[in-house]
């Protein structure tokens, strides 16, 4: 009787463990446009790793909430969490190359990017050397990468404020200029199509006049430049 309890109590605990993991499938670029091989991704809470082949997919077993570290030498360390949605099983992620002699070195002879690739990428493509296109839109570009900046979706629409040296009203939104177009829509704009974002506050907002007090976000877009 006691065997056949701790039997049972072990293919409760194999399935329980099984419904907590799922397979996550990854791609690796830089510049938006090379894929990155021989990379090790992990997964904290599951202990997983594995290298992304030469097309710069990965598929790796990881918990439910896991957080998956990839950090190449030569490139910014980018941490991913892994949620329970299914449309977080598939994803791709752009690394940030940091230029230096050393590391296109290290890249190269890693086997993460060809020479060529690499020599024309930092020469042509710096425009793409940014993690915008790891965002779903732009409001999530803003709150996620520039700190100070806070979006509140909770009313159905987006607002968008900047913590100024006064503390954040959410009546008081900011001025958004998109290729010099000041009040300009950002709706529909895909984070892949940025070019530059400055967030501009406090003094240096009044070059707009009274429509910059709350502060200015500026986006630049690949088709405005």
């Amino acid at each position: 009787m006691r065997t056949l309890s701790v039997t049972i109590l072990c293919l409760i605990f194999s399935v329980s463990t099984l419904a907590q993991t799922k397979v996550v499938t990854g791609f690796l670029t830089a510049f938006n446009k090379y894929p990155v091989a021989n990379v090790e991704v992990q997964a904290k809470k599951s202990k997983s790793s594995v290298l992304t082949d030469s097309s710069g997919m990965f598929q790796i077993v990881c918990n439910e909430k896991d957080v998956l570290k990839i950090q190449p030498e030569g490139f910014k360390t980018e941490n991913r969490t892994i949620g329970k949605d299914e449309g977080q099983d598939t994803m791709t992620i752009n690394l940030v190359f940091m230029d230096t002699k050393k590391n296109r070195e290290v890249a190269v002879s890693s086997g993460y990017l060809a020479e060529d690739d690499l020599t024309y990428a930092v020469s042509h493509l710096q425009q793409e050397n940014n993690e915008y296109c790891n965002f779903n839109n732009i409001y999530e570009l803003l709150r996620g990468r520039f700190p100070g900046v806070h979006v509140d979706g909770t009313s159905g629409s987006y607002v968008v404020t900047i913590r100024t040296n006064s503390s954040i009203n959410a009546s008081n939104e900011v001025l958004f200029v998109v290729d010099g177009t000041p009040g300009a829509s950002v709706d529909w704009i895909h984070p892949c199509d940025v070019s530059s974002i400055s967030v501009i506050k406090d003094g240096l907002a009044a070059t707009y006049g009274s429509r910059g007090s709350n502060g200015v976000i500026v986006i630049d877009t690949k088709k405005g430049n």
